[in-house]
Parts: C-alpha cells; sequence; structure tokens
C-alpha cells in the first residue's frame, strides 16, 4: 500500500474536475492520502486542459513553479505528473524536453497510474497516453473533494465524434463512448442517498450518448425517475442531433431543469462552414425556437468563438446579431486560438490580427452583459425556486443558491434555512451576473411545481 499524500490541481472543463474525482478513488484504493496543499504532498499533479491557449500557458506556469518546488526540498522526494488533455497533445515536449515532470497520463490511461508511479519510484519516467475505443470508468465510484456536498457531476459519456476545425478533443479524449445506462442510474441513486440534490450529466456531446439501449432522451427520463427533488441538468449537447423527445421530457419533468445550453460558435453560415459545424444559421435559429415553444422559459446559454479563421467584420457582425436575435441569458466568449493537429491549423491560416480578435471579443461580452441585464430585470417580481448553495461571498448574512433556470439569487439569511434546502424566492433587484431577492419560504420541486400548475 501506498501511504504518500497527493495533491491534484484541476483546470479546464466539468469534464476534468469528473475526471479529477476518478483519479481521486484510484489513488485512494492504494492507501495514498489526498491533500489540500502541493506543499503537503510528496505526488503532485495538474489535470490539464488543451482547448485555448491561455489554458496550457497557466499549466506551463505552474509545472515550472512545481520544479522550482521539487529543486528547493531537500528531506523527501517529490513526484510531479500531468493528467488529461494537455498530456496526450504535447508528452514529449513536457516530459523530454523542458523535464518539468515525472509521469504523464493520458484521460483513458488513470487505472495505470499506481503502476506508472511505482516505475517512478524506481526511478523512471513514466506514461500512458493511449486512448481507448473502450474505457467509461463506470465501475469506479468517483470520490468528491472540496465539493459543497449539494450538486455533483457525472460522466455519461467520453470521447467526441463531431471533429470540428478548431477543437482538438477528439485528438485529446478519443472516439465517443457511453457508460451503461445501469451504471449511471446506480451512481445517482447512490448520490441522492448521500443527500446531493442536483447533478449534471456531462459528456463532450451528451446527445450522442448510446448505450446500445438507450438513447439520451432514455436516459434523462430515467435519471428524472431516481429522485423528484434531486435536479438534473447536462452539458454540453450539440445543435446537430437535437432531439424534439427530449425536449417534451424536460417539459414534463418538474425535476429536470429548463436550462440549455447550446453552442452556436458563430452566427454565420461560411464561418460555420469552415468550422465544420454542420448547421446553418436558420437551423440553429429553428431549435431555439422550438425550445422556447416546448419549454416555456427555458433559459439558453452557448460558447461563442470570435476571431475564427478568414472571419471578416461582415461575418463578426452576423454573430453579434444572432446574440441580439436569441438573447442568451449566459454566454461563454472567448478569442480563437489554434489548436495543433485540428483541421484548421492544417488548413486555414489564423489570419485575424490578435487586435482585432481583442476587439470583437471586447464587442461581444460588452452586448452579452446588456442583454443579460435587460433580461435578469424581467425577473424582477417574478418568483423562483432556488436551492440553496451556501453563504454568498458579499456576506455571511445572506445565502446563495441558483434557480431551474441556473441564475445565480442571493438573498437574506433565514434562521431555519440550510445548504441543500429549497426555497421559494421573490426577486427584487439584479445585476448582470446575479438576481438579489426576498425570501418567502421552505418548499420542494414537487410543492413548487403544483403551485405552478395551480397559478
Amino acid at each position: 500500500m501506498d501511504q504518500r499524500n497527493f495533491y491534484i490541481e484541476t483546470y479546464g472543463c466539468q469534464m476534468n474536475v469528473s475526471d479529477t474525482e476518478i483519479v481521486n478513488s484510484i489513488l485512494m484504493e492504494e492507501g495514498m492520502q489526498p491533500v489540500n496543499e502541493p506543499e503537503d504532498a510528496e505526488v503532485i499533479f495538474i489535470n490539464t486542459c488543451s482547448i485555448r491557449e491561455n489554458a496550457e500557458e497557466r499549466v506551463w506556469n505552474r509545472l515550472k513553479e512545481f520544479k522550482a518546488m521539487k529543486r528547493e526540498r531537500k528531506t523527501r522526494d517529490m513526484t510531479v505528473g500531468v493528467l488529461g488533455c494537455m498530456a496526450e497533445r504535447i508528452r514529449e515536449e513536457i516530459m523530454e524536453k523542458e523535464e518539468l515532470v515525472d509521469l504523464v497520463v493520458g484521460p483513458d490511461a488513470y487505472r495505470d497510474l499506481p503502476k506508472l508511479l511505482s516505475d517512478v519510484e524506481d526511478g523512471q519516467k513514466a506514461a500512458n497516453t493511449i486512448l481507448s475505443l473502450e474505457e467509461t470508468y463506470a465501475d469506479i465510484k468517483p470520490v468528491r473533494r472540496n465539493d459543497n456536498g449539494v450538486s455533483a457531476f457525472v460522466t455519461i459519456m467520453r470521447g467526441c465524434d463531431n471533429m470540428c476545425a478548431f477543437c482538438v478533443v477528439p485528438f485529446t479524449r478519443g472516439r465517443e463512448r457511453s457508460r451503461t445506462a445501469e451504471s449511471i442510474i446506480e451512481e445517482l441513486q447512490e448520490l441522492s442517498d448521500q443527500g446531493y440534490k442536483e447533478v449534471t450529466l456531462l459528456g463532450q456531446n451528451v446527445n450522442s450518448y448510446d448505450d446500445g439501449e438507450n438513447s439520451f432522451a432514455d436516459l434523462m427520463y430515467k435519471a428524472s425517475q431516481v429522485d423528484p427533488e434531486m435536479r438534473i441538468r447536462f452539458s454540453s449537447p450539440h445543435p446537430k442531433d437535437f432531439p424534439e423527445e427530449l425536449l417534451e421530457i424536460i417539459a414534463e419533468q418538474p425535476n429536470l431543469c429548463n436550462y440549455i445550453h447550446i453552442p452556436a460558435q458563430s452566427g454565420n453560415n461560411e464561418v460555420l462552414e469552415r468550422m465544420r459545424r454542420p448547421y446553418t444559421r436558420e437551423q440553429y435559429l429553428d431549435l431555439v425556437e422550438k425550445m422556447r415553444d416546448i419549454i416555456p422559459g427555458v433559459t439558453l446559454s452557448t460558447d461563442i468563438i470570435t476571431g475564427f479563421c478568414g472571419e471578416t467584420e461582415d461575418e463578426h457582425e452576423d454573430t453579434m446579431s444572432l446574440m441580439a436575435e436569441v438573447k442568451y441569458d449566459l454566454a461563454y466568449m472567448f478569442a480563437y486560438s489554434e489548436r495543433g493537429r485540428t483541421l484548421a491549423q492544417r488548413k486555414y491560416e489564423d489570419d485575424v490580427p490578435e487586435e482585432v480578435k481583442k476587439r470583437r471579443l471586447s464587442e461581444i461580452i460588452e452586448q452579452q452583459m446588456n442583454i443579460q441585464e435587460e433580461l435578469n430585470k424581467k425577473e424582477i417580481g417574478r418568483r423562483h425556486l432556488v436551492l440553496v448553495e451556501g453563504t454568498s461571498k458579499r456576506s455571511d448574512e445572506q445565502l446563495c443558491g441558483r434557480t431551474d433556470t441556473n441564475k445565480m439569487v442571493v438573498f437574506d439569511r433565514p434562521d431555519h434555512i440550510e445548504k441543500g434546502d429549497y426555497v421559494e424566492v421573490t426577486i427584487t433587484d439584479c445585476t448582470s451576473a446575479t438576481l438579489m431577492g426576498d425570501f418567502i419560504k421552505k418548499s420542494s420541486i414537487q410543492e413548487f411545481s403544483q403551485e405552478t400548475v395551480a397559478a
């Protein structure tokens, strides 16, 4: 049994957070103990992201800090490893050229960690970045640390087959494969038994989920039946194959959240074609209309890339106009950064100047903040069911939590309300990012749903 302490620093998406929980489980099963500070650990991992250049740069800087820490230590050995997407992509550079790490482990090789750590202990460099067609970690129970005990992530599938021109994920996480619905429902039941009140189902393209017997719509229905008082969210779907059946199930089941993240990436058809996004602006808008028709009050968020290869001012304006037409409640907006091995890197020139990218990004962010403030002002006077996540960052006298529609609400703390409670709140004020409200009463999903129907 390995009794060393380990520390994991996680960058990137929710999938990486979920992967860290899997690694926690594997290492703790070997007798290793997690710690909260790198200074207290003999083994340090960075779970990395390769989606954008900025994320990789942060990792490089952090690895140099750990190398310096390792050099300064005189009393004990220290192992530094890289996990995840970046590990697979730049294995040789990070391990051999820069000599920053002792081991490199890709997202499909976490079961191999105990052996690889043993190899490092024997004085070897160790690596496994082989991608799998089968690995889903379905049998591993994630160990959730540093979470709020209220919400959790459950990975339902891994990999991606879409091959968007800008995206490195298919090269770092491999092809799509789905966990069995049975294993997912079992994990959801365990989370319910542990008192969790909200779960987000994760995948690079969740609506491609298929375990051979169940579609994603089937899975969502089964998930909704586990616990009527546990909210279910999901991320991220793809506009190209979003099933109408799923929308109808969301509309029918009170604990399936009325919030959908639906990445557009661009509002211009020529850019979408260069990006290898297999839908048009018109098809995307039709989907948005259908979502709002079937799920009254649904809120939408999106991903936007500005400054993609060859993007003109007119094409940029088309993205601006799409965002203005849809009026997203939330948007994740980024300037394009070229990623190695992608189609865009091989086929197109990254020809939009950085200063132009920054200006266009600033324009879409400013517009989006104005839209969010406009939408949030419309919430004033409305009543929402809020899942309490904990104390507000502003004040110990206030609590915060999210609505079914994924809006953050801050309200004064009542004496009898705790983290994990559902409460009814009337919205009284807002900013572009947050709603403020008055507490009405403690409630439940079922009670609030019945009140809403009656009203």
